[in-house]
């Protein structure tokens, strides 16, 4: 053997020692890409497809519509599944005085109304906004939505009725800056129909709330969701909902305090028989506005509660709304899948906390 030979023999594992991580690192950098890929091209044919079915059911009419979201409920009804329980958990939580066969049926009707929920949305975000608005039969409490004095308008819309409805009549009364969270599905979709009207939509940052502040300072409309559960540790805090502790946002106290603007309530009721839809104007309850965060979440709560009490069926009560619990309590939205385990775990917890 020559001596390069030998050198050559000598370093060839030290050179494997350097090569072997870096082509590791390489190959995983490699792999990870074409995985993210794949799912991209997943989630582009996931969207495609939704976004055909939505088209196609925005054609039909409402009380279409309203008859396969009904099927679509019952079909949830009738198999042990985690929304079907989430919800049975929230309604015993939050009306223990109701007999569990009560609690059951208030279920069971809130998940026919989660399906016509979701299947009357395609038609408000694809048809034209007028046909939408076509839908509204009557309007209460709108004097609350003037703004003669010239100060901003926050208008809190809990998941309740035809929430989507609700915004865009929002939208059609003047200009309206909305509060949006970014999807991970259909997100242009649903920027685009929130946009419709003018709207702006600020995104959940400091850049977000700035621009809500900006335009309630300049008299105009601005439109939150307040009932999720923010995923922040600062701007919210428990406060009761339905006497459960519930993390709620601090954000319109804040919002209130800082442009100046007036504070109410308003959601979309769907009527009986596919007649159409119904909004309701609630003034906020005093406090709402409080420099207190604990007493303005109270407040948030306590309308959030009153919208509720108008149709408690049409609330979102599959949404974990418990999920955070004050001093790392168990969670709550665990355990078997039959109505009973529900009820009864529901039941354990409102004890606990009414002692």
């Amino acid at each position: 053997m020559t001596e390069n030979q030998r050198e050559a023999a000598v370093s060839a594992p030290v050179n494997d020692l350097i090569r072997d991580p870096v082509n590791a690192s390489v190959k995983a950098l490699e792999k990870a890409e074409a995985k993210a890929t794949r799912r991209g091209r997943a989630q582009a044919r996931q969207e495609r497809l939704i976004r055909g079915l939505l088209r196609l059911l925005s054609r039909l009419p409402l009380r279409v519509l309203h008859a396969i979201g009904g099927l679509v409920g019952w079909l949830v009804i009738l198999f042990p599944n985690r929304q079907r329980r989430n919800a049975l958990i929230n309604i015993s939580l939050c009306f223990p005085h109701l007999s569990a066969r009560q609690k059951i049926r208030l279920r069971n009707r809130c998940l026919r109304e989660f399906g016509k929920t979701y299947l009357e949305i395609g038609r408000i975000w694809l048809r034209p906004a007028e046909e939408g608005l076509g839908l509204i039969r009557d309007v209460r409490g709108a004097p609350l939505l003037e703004r003669a004095d010239g100060r901003g308008l926050v208008v809190l819309s809990p998941h309740l009725g035809a929430w989507e409805l609700a915004g865009m009549y929002l939208v059609a009364q003047g200009p309206t800056t909305i509060f949006y969270k970014p999807q991970k599905y259909l997100d242009e979709l649903i920027v685009a129909a929130r946009q419709r009207g003018g709207a702006t939509l600020a995104p959940i940052t400091a850049r977000g709330i700035r621009a809500l502040v900006k335009g309630l300072s300049g008299g105009e409309y601005a439109g939150i969701l307040p009932d999720q559960e923010p995923r922040a540790d600062k701007g919210a805090a428990f406060a009761p909902l339905f006497g459960i502790p519930a993390w709620t946002m601090v954000l319109v106290n804040r919002l209130a305090r800082k442009s100046g603007a007036r504070v109410i309530f308003m959601f979309a009721e769907r009527l009986p028989r596919s007649a159409g839809f119904r909004i309701h104007c609630l003034p906020a309850p005093e406090g709402i506005d409080s420099d207190d965060d604990s007493i303005a979440a109270a407040a948030l709560n306590q309308g959030i509660e009153r919208c509720i009490a108008v149709c408690p069926e049409q609330y979102l009560w599959p949404y974990r709304r418990f999920r955070r619990r004050p001093d790392d309590a168990p969670g709550i939205y665990r355990g078997g899948l039959r109505d009973y385990d529900a009820i009864e775990s529901a039941a354990r917890l409102r004890g606990r906390i009414s002692r």
